[in-house]
């Protein structure tokens, strides 16, 4: 691979995922104690609008970017139009209004995870030794947004953080525009004769033949539910337990995510797809125990443990996941199978996963702003213990190359 096109496509990388963390990780905090007000039910359902998101998501990209258009110029527009609902939603007061905007903004936003993964596929070589090295720096996109936040203390006054949206939409204006250059992804099946469900991208599911795989994508679903209890409620979390600079400090699992992606051509090596998954579920379970009985006193390298735990959780999982799904998939529904698994992971199930997790947090409410989060966490624990043992016993070790369905 040149070296302009490994720089083009970690910039891509960087930028998709720093318009996403800026605002996403400390969203919870924002509507619950800034001037929306929200409850635990509604901050809920605005994290579930990712999810919404991820499952129109597949429809999207199976009917354009595999059909249509190049993939990097239906990136471009989605960002530019992107940029304005962001703005917008920056300046709205009531939670009607703040999740209507925030719903359409993530159908177009939720897309452009399978993008960027399919036109950095289309430029590479060898996923398993290439892919995590170019992925890292969405990581280290969603590092800076983090940080940038602490820098500016912004959550010691939680109105203050609608700024974070006017920031990801003067970013998401000027990627889009980037966009436009980035390496051509044409679609794979253009001029050819294909069926209305190719259209849509349900050719895709063809990959669900394979047993394996379909045993994955049910647990990439399951999984998801106690994965949506971090993502929603974490930071409120560690703010309620007087930790500083909560949203700085959670960086620290996207700065373990860093290494693991750097380490993990290494660990192809050891280890199967299935003992990379496993790892990666049962980290799940590690992370929510330390939360549980975490504090900031002497406690607190129980957080720090579970923060950084995010790293195996992340990588052993997601990127495997997408790794294996390439695999199985091969060229022609590459952007298709991506999108089914977008739906799996950031869809499905973590919209179960955010609707449980705020009627769970106001169930363990104490007073008016404090919560039983030992009660809370043990909820996940349990569940990613489930999956995991699920996934333990039907999932087989493959014992050939993985081929194209």
């Amino acid at each position: 691979m040149k070296l302009t096109t490994r720089f083009q496509l970690s910039t891509m990388m960087f930028l998709n995922f720093f318009i996403w963390g800026i605002w996403f990780v400390t969203m919870g905090t924002y509507l619950t104690k800034g001037q929306i007000g929200a409850t635990g039910g509604q901050t809920g359902l605005a994290y579930g609008t990712q999810c919404l998101g991820a499952i129109i998501a597949p429809f999207i990209v199976g009917m354009i970017a595999d059909r249509f258009f190049a993939a990097q110029k239906i990136l471009g527009v989605l960002h530019l139009a992107g940029a304005g609902l962001l703005y917008y939603i920056s300046s709205q007061s009531s939670f009607g209004s703040f999740y209507s905007l925030l719903l359409i903004y993530m159908i177009i936003y939720m897309p452009t995870l399978a993008l960027v993964n399919a036109i950095a596929l289309k430029q590479i070589s060898n996923a398993e030794k290439q892919f995590s090295s170019i992925r890292v720096w969405g990581t280290i996109g969603w590092i800076v947004a983090g940080l940038i936040i602490g820098w500016m203390a912004w959550e010691k006054n939680p109105a203050s953080l609608g700024i974070t949206y006017k920031v990801a939409a003067v970013i998401s204006a000027l990627f889009g525009i980037y966009c436009f250059f980035l390496p051509n992804t044409p679609p794979p099946k253009a001029g050819k004769n294909v069926s209305i469900g190719e259209v849509l991208g349900l050719d895709a599911l063809k990959i669900l033949k394979n047993k394996n795989y379909l045993i994955f994508f049910i647990a990439s679903i399951l999984i998801c539910i106690p994965l949506a209890f971090y993502y929603g409620q974490a930071n409120q979390f560690l703010n309620e337990s007087g930790m500083q600079s909560a949203a700085a400090k959670m960086t620290m699992g996207q700065m373990s995510e860093t290494l693991f992606l750097f380490l993990m051509p290494l660990f192809f090596a050891r280890f199967g797809t299935k003992q990379m998954l496993l790892i990666g579920m049962v980290a799940w379970v590690a992370r929510y125990v330390l939360f549980s009985y975490g504090d900031t006193g002497s406690g607190i390298w129980m957080l720090y443990a579970g923060i950084i735990l995010h790293g195996i959780c992340y990588d052993f999982f997601f990127v495997t996941g997408q790794i294996y799904t390439d695999q199985i998939a091969g060229e022609r529904v590459r952007s298709s199978a991506q999108g089914l698994i977008t739906l799996a992971t950031y869809g499905l199930g973590m919209y179960i996963g955010f609707y449980l997790a705020g009627q769970y947090v106001d169930k363990h409410k104490i007073g008016e702003s404090l919560h039983d989060w030992k009660a809370i966490w043990i909820f996940p624990a349990l569940f990613a213990a489930g999956v995991s043992l699920m996934f333990f016993i039907f999932f087989k070790n493959e014992k050939k190359k993985l081929v194209a369905v």
